[in-house]
């Protein structure tokens, strides 16, 4: 071995610490998704505050808190799903969590969660806002369609599905990669 100023190791230049410094391919598959993970929930969190302005007036409403700005937008009155999706928000904590301490069950609770508070509430809404979409793009009759500041209401809520989905689906990625990476090294975390 080579030292700065001692003696060197005979046969050797000093140079051959090259094939020592590697790091391991699950600690750097690990390093890179749980860095974009973090991302993910960084966009499920804004997705999650205006998902959060749409339901304010109804959440204003529930409080009897009256606010004559948000009453004028007249926005219309939430569905189920909406608020079910928002708890997804919780789930990315779970996910967190899973991160900081590299928690195998963690993170395939969070798997599970996402898929049930996330990606199935927006399958929900797909298929709820499908006909009046498709009579927006495809149809003549505009009567019946809900238009929303002069906008048709399911294109606007289309936008947003396709914005969550993608969240979603990357994030179930990056975490189905944690999984693998974290199982591969072969010690196993224990809660």
């Amino acid at each position: 071995m080579a030292s700065r100023r001692g003696p060197m190791a005979l046969g050797t230049d000093g140079t051959d610490f090259a094939h020592r410094q590697r790091i391991a391919q699950q600690y750097q598959i690990s390093a890179l998704n749980k860095s974009r993970l973090k991302y993910c929930i960084f966009f499920h969190y804004l997705l999650f505050f205006a998902m959060l302005a749409k339901l304010s007036a109804d959440i204003l409403d529930r409080l009897d808190i009256f606010i004559l700005e948000i009453e004028e937008l007249e926005i219309p009155q939430p569905l189920w799903w909406e608020y079910i999706w928002c708890i997804s928000l919780l789930v990315s904590f779970l996910g967190l969590a899973a991160i900081r301490k590299n928690r195998i069950k963690f993170m395939q609770r969070y798997v599970i969660c996402i898929l049930l508070f996330g990606i199935c509430p927006l399958l929900y809404a797909f298929i709820y806002y499908l006909p009046d979409s498709y009579e927006y793009l495809f149809g003549e009759d505009w009567d019946e369609i809900v238009f929303w500041q002069g906008y048709p209401y399911g294109m606007l809520w289309y936008a947003f599905i396709l914005l969550a989905i993608q969240v979603h689906l990357f994030s179930l990625y990056f975490a189905w990669n944690l999984i693998t990476a974290w199982k591969s090294r072969g010690a196993k975390k224990v809660e």
